[in-house]
């Protein structure tokens, strides 16, 4: 008996992301709290002074409990902001408690930008990224738009960094055996899901 084909990265992909927005509400609820019981109290997030998140969409485990805990806690905090089309890169800017956000091309809801107010990537202690799948060995399947390895580029080139610390955040039943990596893609350290952390092998 032959053994059957390996899925491709957007098959996986839509297998993923069909699998997280089959999430009830009160799962995702249930599955926010569990991330912030794993990483409030952290080393890793406890030490960070900047450090960028992401809003939820299309069924990602949300980290907004996280970001206004790193507020409270006097953090300076960071989201994604796209440059305009057609570009397709990406800067962190700072975003301040109750600030007005506006969604971008992608209906993401994102600070107005303000160059006087975005920070390099390598400038930031901790980077929580959103994700399609995982495994332990620091493999991320992204959306496919590639924003974020295009920003953690420099990173591929490099044997070894201190900074950014970068944690992928998802849900359980977004963990695979494994995912094949291009020449490009930058390795988490680990990926945090609401049940535990999965350190890269």
């Amino acid at each position: 008996m032959t053994e059957p084909a390996p899925l491709s990265r957007p098959q996986l992909r839509r297998i993923l992301r069909k699998a997280r927005r089959a999430l009830t509400a009160s799962e995702q609820r249930q599955a926010s709290h569990g991330l912030y019981r794993q990483l409030a109290q952290h080393p890793l997030f406890r030490r960070a002074r900047h450090i960028s998140l992401y809003l939820p969409m299309d069924g990602e485990i949300d980290p907004r409990p996280l970001l206004r805990a790193a507020q409270r806690r006097g953090k300076a905090t960071y989201l994604p902001v796209l440059n305009a089309w057609p570009q397709t890169k990406m800067v962190f800017q700072r975003v301040r408690p109750g600030e007005k956000l506006r969604p971008n091309r992608f209906r993401i809801p994102e600070p107005r930008v303000s160059q006087a107010r975005q920070r390099k990537v390598w400038a930031l202690d901790l980077v929580l990224l959103p994700l399609v799948g995982f495994d332990e060995a620091g493999g991320r399947l992204g959306m496919g738009g590639g924003f974020y390895d295009r920003s953690l580029a420099y990173l591929a080139r490099r044997k070894s960094w201190r900074k950014p610390t970068l944690l992928g955040l998802a849900h359980e039943c977004q963990k695979v055996a494994k995912l094949d990596q291009a020449s490009w893609d930058v390795p988490l350290q680990a990926t945090v899901t609401d049940k535990k952390w999965y350190f890269a092998k």
